[in-house]
């Protein structure tokens, strides 16, 4: 077998893992051996395109391995799971930038050259320019947003659209002009300049509760900037792998976008979020009063129940109480409760966060339902237990058409017979708007924080 022969079947291998281990991630039951399915995929990648390459001093190739490997080591041991958007993020605009870092390299290669480029390397390199430019920073921008750098709030200017639009327009003109002129470092560098700042104002407009949507959609751009970075080197792998990344990024994408109930053009340009927070009704002229209950009470709800099901939100995951819920859940099987878990596609701050987090929990895959299962339950459920969640319960998005998320599927929890939601107070969610399901005759509030309620109702059940 020649070099060249185990090279192509090494990134023929590869390709097939990679297509394999992203089909096992359509499962939480596989998800774990799809990963590492995936990961050998890219360990065999890797080695190919080392002897591909006819490297001749591995020195900074190693150096930059065992910084690598160490950084992930770290962040996978001490980036706790709240976190885990932040980090998705940072993985996005460092796949942006590692892409613009190919491209880049590969056009100030050319030396002196007065020749301009061939079409197909110039539409490859310019590419991998502008969408890694408009990756890297974006992401940025979508980490501080995360992480509370940044306003979580939508932030607009006057003619905001028209100022995205002629900036992207120029950054067009600008990759044309460098793919049919002859080598202009200057020219380029004023490309990725205006990469750098679309991305920033892409994504700075966008409020937080669209954040789910975001991270799908650069996770996109990044597969789709190293599918550019992988025409660049004429490496196959890299093609295919971008390729992959990016068409799952744009499902996703789409996936999220219909759990909203909303088009990808009005998440990106609608500026979702961006209005004056609602001030709580009861609050406010104080014609809504909300009913509290205690730990006592709602323990005697809950111990006495047929049925429960469970419909945790971000909140969950900021008090890392997923342990607790699960507690919770054991306690009530324990006393014949039949337990449910609902999840709804953009709980949380990233596509599957809800997921991940009862996962660490060690909730059972079976009692997870997605919301198309349980709504034609909840009807016939005793109590409906919402931990952190706010708009994704909102009956508004259901009854008023005039409400911001109207039309966004809900987890309809106000049709069960009782609903108790443990939330710190009445403050609005991401969307900025007051929840009339606190309100509600059937709804009991249990104030606090999710750690602490779940952790005296796990001794009060126990009491029973």
């Amino acid at each position: 077998m020649t070099s060249d022969l185990f090279i192509w079947l090494a990134y023929l291998l590869s390709a097939v893992l990679f297509i394999v281990g992203l089909t096992r991630l359509s499962s939480p039951e596989t998800a774990r051996t799809g990963n590492a399915i995936a990961a050998l995929g890219m360990l065999l990648a890797v080695v190919a395109t080392l002897m591909d390459r006819a490297i001749i001093d591995f020195t900074w190739i190693v150096v930059g391995l065992l910084a690598g490997s160490a950084t992930g080591l770290v962040m996978a041991r001490t980036v706790k799971m709240t976190a885990m958007p932040q980090m998705v993020a940072v993985f996005n605009g460092f796949g942006g930038a590692a892409s613009g870092l190919v491209a880049a390299s590969e056009y100030l290669a050319r030396g002196s050259s007065a020749a301009p480029l061939h079409m197909d390397l110039g539409i490859s390199i310019m590419a991998g320019t502008l969408i890694g430019g408009v990756t890297f920073s974006g992401s940025l921008v979508a980490f501080g947003k995360l992480q509370g750098l940044v306003t979580e709030r939508a932030a607009t200017y006057p003619l905001q659209k028209t100022f995205n639009f002629l900036l992207a327009a120029a950054a067009i003109a600008a990759s044309v002009y460098l793919i049919l002129s002859p080598l202009d470092t200057r020219g380029y560098l004023a490309l990725a300049v205006l990469a750098l700042i679309l991305g920033v104002l892409v994504v700075i407009p966008i409020g937080g509760a669209d954040m789910p949507v975001v991270v799908a959609l650069l996770n996109s751009y990044s597969g789709l900037a190293a599918s550019a970075a992988g025409f660049v080197l004429s490496n196959n792998a890299l093609i295919i792998s971008g390729a992959l990344v990016g068409a799952s990024g744009l499902i996703l994408t789409n996936i999220m976008c219909r759990a909203m109930n909303r088009s990808l053009a009005n998440v990106l340009f609608g500026a979702f979020g961006g209005g004056t927070p609602a001030v709580a009704a009861g609050a406010a002229g104080g014609e809504k009063v909300a009913n509290p209950i205690d730990a006592e009470d709602c323990a005697m709800i809950l111990g006495y129940a047929r049925s429960v099901v469970f419909v945790p939100g971000y909140g969950l995951a900021v008090a890392q109480a997923q342990h607790r819920l699960r507690e919770l859940g054991d306690l009530l099987k324990a006393r014949g409760v039949e337990v449910k878990y609902a999840i709804h596609p953009v709980a949380g701050r990233m596509p599957g966060h809800m997921n991940v987090l009862l996962a660490e929990a060690n909730v059972p895959y079976t009692e997870l339902y997605e919301i198309e299962d349980i709504n034609p339950e909840l009807p016939n459920t005793d109590v409906a237990v919402v931990v952190g969640a706010n708009d994704v319960v909102n009956p508004a998005a259901r009854d008023d058409p005039d409400s911001p998320i109207a039309g966004m599927p809900i987890v309809e929890v106000d049709r069960a017979r009782h609903c108790v939601i443990l939330k710190r107070s009445l403050s609005p969610g991401f969307a900025g708007i007051d929840n009339e399901l606190f309100y509600l005759p059937n709804t009991r509030m249990f104030f606090g924080s999710a750690e602490k309620s779940l952790a005296d109702l796990v001794h009060e059940v126990k009491t029973l």
